[in-house]
């Protein structure tokens, strides 16, 4: 990685974490409808990936979206402003936490369905691929979404049309409330992989760099016409996976559990001297400066029109 790309991942890592404690405190005080899944823990995975994208790439969320969105470049006042179900949100305050998206910045959207993208990845891809543009797309999903049946049918049709997608699992190591050693007969989800006839890999994914480097491959093969690649990223989530959850699942012996990425991408970072600690200290002060902003504006945000309800509908 170069000075300028650690600089704009440590930007947007700051950014989701401030923006995901501000959510958190927020939906505390009963200011955001329906559910939030917190994405704090896993920033190295959304800004390893989406340091080496553009406008012009697609990818596909999950539920647990809000750092995918912040780092494939989404206007940040706006997803808080849809999160609390306003009009001035991306999707007009429809959409909520669990359907951000900006289609603009190639971002098709958060997924309120486990395993909902892998068709969305796989057909993004294959306009790339008839189109003859020189892109990929992106498939996040959870270590839950790699036991649904649309894993399988996604990897495999993007095996056979030899399409230029990548599969981002973020195993967060629980399902829900489920251990990913109890709910998967494979040790790993990358060697799954092999079945498809594509590469997998399974990378530390609190760890920004290799989860950048594994991508980088990926989409150099991509984009040589070699086809799909799954990469399994192991990562953690701070909080449970709703707001309100207990957590009781949890121990002291998970893996992870006492790493942050942004703290060591810090120290990574100014020991090779890709940022000074003046720089990392102007970064976070100006994340939070933007995080406060963001939420000022979704405050004095209107609620949507009545009307709207008619509109940007199909029938």
């Amino acid at each position: 990685m170069e000075k300028k790309e650690v600089l704009w991942i440590y930007q947007k890592m700051n950014e989701i974490r401030f923006f995901e404690e501000e959510v958190h405190r927020t939906f505390g005080k009963g200011l955001i409808p329906g559910f939030v899944h917190l994405y704090a823990g896993e920033e190295a995975v959304a800004t390893g990936v989406m340091a080496l994208l553009d406008d012009e790439d697609y990818i596909t969320s999950t539920h647990r979206g809000h750092g995918h969105a912040i780092a494939k470049g989404c206007d940040i006042r706006g997803m808080m402003a849809e999160i609390m179900g306003k009009k001035d949100g991306l999707g007009g305050g429809k959409g909520g936490s669990m359907h951000v998206a900006d289609v603009e910045k190639g971002m098709l959207g958060a997924n309120g369905i486990v395993g909902g993208g892998f068709g969305l990845a796989a057909g993004a891809a294959l306009s790339i691929k008839t189109l003859g543009r020189d892109n990929v797309a992106v498939c996040f999903f959870g270590d839950g979404a790699s036991n649904e049946g649309t894993f399988h049918e996604g990897l495999n049709l993007a095996s056979i049309l030899n399409l230029p997608v990548i599969f981002v699992c973020e195993n967060n190591q629980f399902g829900e409330g489920t251990p990913f050693r109890y709910a998967s007969a494979s040790e790993t989800v990358a060697e799954r992989a092999s079945a498809y006839n594509m590469p997998g890999v399974r990378v530390d994914g609190m760890d920004v760099e290799a989860v950048y480097n594994a991508t980088k491959e990926a989409i150099v093969r991509a984009k040589a016409g070699q086809g799909p690649t799954l990469i399994e990223c192991d990562t953690y989530r701070m909080f449970g996976h709703f707001e309100g959850d207990e957590q009781k699942y949890k121990t002291d012996q998970d893996p992870n559990r006492d790493r942050d990425p942004i703290v060591e991408l810090r120290a990574k970072a100014i020991q090779k001297g890709w940022m000074t600690e003046t720089e990392a200290n102007d970064i976070e002060t100006a994340a939070k400066a933007t995080i406060k902003d963001a939420v000022e504006f979704a405050e004095a945000s209107p609620l949507p029109d009545l009307s709207s309800l008619y509109t940007d509908i199909f029938a």
